[in-house]
């Protein structure tokens, strides 16, 4: 995910600092982007003269601490690990940056923002994956968000030629509660033997324009990922969110979805 913010900030010409945990991770982050700008370049979605200004706009980072001071925004999108997330952020706001955003789909706002100094300055930014070709961004507000930084981020959003859909704090926000439920009810119908997954997705793809299906896509998202958002939700809202039994099997067989090579699709 931070390969795919990284693209949208430095194809719309801002200058990018990348940090990782150390110089050789960010570098290849950085190396990983630049083909994110090859490849838009040989589908003709970026000129070469816009692909060397993207190239040279960003900057790879050992740390959190050698980012700049008083940038714009710093987006956090490390996994979704709230003590984790919790340490980045609160060094992320020590740059002092005008805003501070966290790139989660689903931990509450409020939550990660406790340690942090200025929760007013502190929104979440849930982009897509891909990030280079879905152009929503769910802003967040939590209890503290300010009225300016949500100002701010809808100005961001903006910038990078996306679109923006505000609301509330609330544990899986709007996006993953509602397509984690299309998703589980899914797994469901391919336990019960309702259909093969490649009809269960046509369904939802042809019949209802979705551009991709609930099991293709929770391939792509991962489904240890989804397991873990559903347990979540699961203590925040009850049984609607509790994670079928083959769910729970395939995470255990090390069926993930694509990252596996292995999910309710082939990927290999």
């Amino acid at each position: 995910m931070g390969v795919g913010i990284a693209y949208r900030f430095a194809v719309s010409d801002a200058r990018v600092h990348i940090a990782d945990v150390d110089s050789v991770s960010a570098q290849a982050a950085v190396d990983r982007i630049h083909g994110v700008i090859d490849g838009s370049v040989e589908r003709g979605k970026l000129s070469q003269v816009a692909a060397q200004v993207a190239r040279q706009a960003i900057v790879p980072a050992a740390s959190t601490a050698e980012i700049p001071e008083g940038l714009d925004v710093i987006v956090e999108s490390v996994f979704e690990d709230i003590e984790v997330k919790r340490s980045v952020l609160v060094a992320a706001e020590g740059r002092e940056p005008a805003v501070l955003a966290s790139n989660t789909s689903g931990i509450s706002i409020d939550v990660l923002g406790r340690p942090l100094a200025r929760p007013a300055a502190f929104a979440g930014m849930h982009f897509f994956n891909p990030v280079w070709s879905i152009n929503l961004v769910e802003v967040i507000r939590g209890a503290a968000t300010s009225d300016a930084t949500i100002g701010s981020i809808l100005d961001i959003v903006s910038s990078l030629d996306m679109e923006a859909a505000v609301v509330q704090d609330a544990p899986g926000f709007a996006s993953t509660r509602l397509g984690l439920m299309l998703g589980l009810e899914a797994v469901r119908m391919v336990s019960q033997g309702v259909a093969e997954p490649a009809d269960i997705d046509r369904t939802m793809e042809l019949g209802y324009r979705h551009a991709m299906g609930p099991l293709r896509t929770g391939d792509l998202v991962g489904w240890d990922v989804r397991l873990a958002i559903a347990e979540h939700l699961a203590k925040a809202y009850g049984e609607r969110f509790e994670p079928p039994q083959l769910l729970r099997d395939m995470v255990a067989q090390g069926r993930l979805g694509r990252k596996s090579g292995r999910g309710f699709y082939d990927w290999d």
